[in-house]
């Protein structure tokens, strides 16, 4: 691996923790105290604030803030102009520091551009927010939410795809005994799926 880059237009200020490979692009601030992995990409105009923590091979389209109290597990997708907060209920004249609300964004989740995520949610691991959603409730895993406020439409594979409905030919499959359990087949990598009460998981391998 090589030393991150860090074009000449950006700020990174001592203190600052920046993985290897990484690549930070025009305009971007990282604050001291924040800690961000390897084999990042930071697009132009991105602030990262102090202590946020950016896992490996996150992505960050152009035009983000990651506040404190935001946490980004590895291969995150964050798209461009989505916007995190870190308070719930803000006012010029009150200081809130003291209340910032965690938010955590689980492994492999993507979110779309122009998406907003309201303080104090945790997004599942590979779920994907679509673009201009408002999502203000937790994501499930693999979960795929659109819409204001953001609502589940659906299930995604780890490949980002949509998986097929529940019952239908194109690769869900009902049990057929009422217990609402599917076994959920990505038509695109062929990556199964295990469907029960409402939560979706990776089927075992053999």
């Amino acid at each position: 691996m090589g030393a991150p880059f860090i074009h000449e237009s950006a700020y990174v200020d001592a203190g600052a923790v920046v993985g290897d490979d990484t690549r930070i692009w025009h305009f971007c601030h990282v604050n001291a105290g924040a800690v961000i992995g390897e084999r990042c990409s930071l697009g132009q105009n991105v602030v990262v604030m102090p202590r946020t923590r950016i896992g490996n091979n996150v992505k960050i389209q152009n035009n983000v803030s990651v506040y404190e109290g935001v946490e980004l597990e590895d291969d995150v997708f964050c798209g461009p102009s989505m916007v995190f907060t870190n308070v719930i209920n803000p006012r010029s004249h009150v200081s809130r520091k003291h209340e910032y609300r965690r938010t955590l964004v689980q492994r492999g989740a993507s979110i779309g551009a122009n998406a907003t995520v309201v303080c104090g949610v945790t997004l599942g691991e590979f779920s994907f927010v679509g673009a201009g959603a408002v999502v203000s409730r937790d994501v499930k895993p693999y979960a795929l939410v659109v819409g204001v406020p953001a609502r589940q439409v659906g299930w995604v594979c780890r490949c980002g795809v949509s998986l097929p409905k529940a019952g239908t030919r194109d690769g869900g499959r009902e049990t057929g005994d009422g217990s609402g359990e599917a076994r959920l087949v990505c038509a695109a990598c062929g990556a199964a799926y295990h469907l029960l009460d409402d939560n979706l998981s990776p089927e075992e391998s053999a």
